[in-house]
């Protein structure tokens, strides 16, 4: 998992090429979840948190350029 710190490190492509990473191996968990026992259950949280961590960020960014 990554720290906001290191996210706000990386730019907005960057960011956002990482979030479709994040969702296409969330998708690939859920499948192996429906079929059998996660190793770790708090795995998807975890990367739903990761996902919502970069979005924050390229919010902010984004509200910064609108205010100036």
């Amino acid at each position: 998992m990554m720290d906001v710190s290191e996210v706000r490190d990386m730019t907005d492509a960057q960011i956002l090429v990482r979030i479709g990473e994040i969702r296409e191996e969330l998708f690939r968990l859920r499948l192996r979840g429906g079929m059998m026992q996660l190793e770790n259950p708090r795995l998807p949280r975890q990367m739903r948190q990761e996902i919502a961590r970069m979005r924050t960020v390229i919010r902010e960014r984004e509200l910064q350029t609108e205010t100036g």
